[in-house]
């Protein structure tokens, strides 16, 4: 499908369901294997397994002129926005601006300008015009009064070496990172650097900045994200692996609730999370990410019932003591 569509992916399950359209003018029903993660607390009705594989039916329509289903797949995709996490809200943004739906495009700018999703994730992810927009809208939501409503974009005194810092990062060069941080006040907690990393980094480059030792693996950005939760959004084994070891915490929760494993859970398809591993390969990526945070989610509840038991036992030893003191 790479050579038929021009943008974006289509996978072999969507592609079906789209040819089979072609010939019957009848759309089948999204199979499940595909559309619902393996997050057994979820309710598949905003996860990203569900958004993916109707952006894919989104891009086939679009890339084959199919203008009745652009606008049944423009609704479902609509129904996602207000639902979904930003983070999952940015690739229907890009379709809708590959795509041209300005119906689509005009609320995923919204949302995403009402989200706490910092410029420059925004500036790497998304069109230049585009971030500009996100700007305007948030200056334009500040009060008159707000000395930062005069600004397209607020003034951070640290935002330069802050810059210099993660774009050192994404030229892979931990050398000049230390430059950086020798010649600056501002750390790499200072610009969550450990966290850029692990969303964008190349894993070696990762496992570089944690030799430094400079940055703290349980501190979370503004977002209240750990670099956990971020990497488990990466879906990296090697990153999550390398995390852990250094001491990252697995039951840390976000904001709303969630774990690294619940992330990532809600990132992985079902397809995905049962494919059969043939013999001397390894697992699906996915799988290997779930597995190895369930199995520290493990550990870590095992480690609490032990302090406890101990506790328990402690605690029964003091009064047996007592009782035989007052015989």
């Amino acid at each position: 499908m790479k050579d038929l569509v021009s943008y974006g992916s289509v996978g072999y399950e969507a592609f079906i369901v789209f040819l089979h359209y072609l010939y019957t003018g009848k759309l089948k029903a999204p199979p499940t294997e595909v559309t619902t993660c393996v997050d057994e607390a979820c309710i598949h009705d905003a996860c990203r397994p569900a958004i993916d594989y109707a952006l894919e039916l989104m891009y086939a329509s679009a890339n084959f002129k199919m203008k009745e289903l652009v606008l049944l797949f423009q609704r479902f995709l609509l129904n996602f926005v207000d639902k979904a996490l930003v983070e999952d809200v940015i690739p229907i943004l890009m379709a809708a601006h590959h795509c041209t739906l300005d119906q689509l495009l005009s609320p995923c700018i919204q949302r995403v300008a009402r989200s706490d999703m910092d410029i420059i994730s925004l500036e790497r992810e998304l069109p230049h015009e585009v971030v500009n927009e996100v700007k305007s809208l948030r200056v334009q939501s500040l009060p008159e009064s707000s000395p930062d409503a005069m600004e397209v974009e607020p003034v951070n005194v640290n935002d330069k070496s802050i810059r210099k810092i993660l774009k050192a990062l994404d030229s892979d060069d931990v050398e000049l990172l230390k430059l950086l941080l020798e010649e600056s006040s501002v750390t790499l907690d200072d610009a969550c650097a450990l966290h850029y990393a692990c969303a964008h980094c190349d894993s070696k480059v990762v496992q570089e900045v944690l030799t430094l030792g400079l940055a703290d693996i349980l501190l979370k950005n503004p977002r209240g994200y750990t670099v956990l939760h971020v990497a488990a959004r990466r879906k990296d084994p090697s990153i999550l692996v390398a995390l852990l070891k250094k001491g990252a915490c697995a039951s840390e929760t976000t904001l709303d609730g969630q774990t690294a494993l619940s992330i990532c859970q809600r990132l992985t398809r079902r397809k995905d999370y049962h494919l059969k591993t043939v013999q001397g390969k390894e697992s699906h990526k996915d799988r290997l990410c779930v597995d190895v945070l369930e199995r520290e989610m493990r550990r870590n509840s095992m480690s609490v019932n032990m302090e406890v038991l101990s506790q328990l036992t402690a605690d029964d030893l003091h009064m047996r003591l007592d009782y035989l003191e007052n015989r």
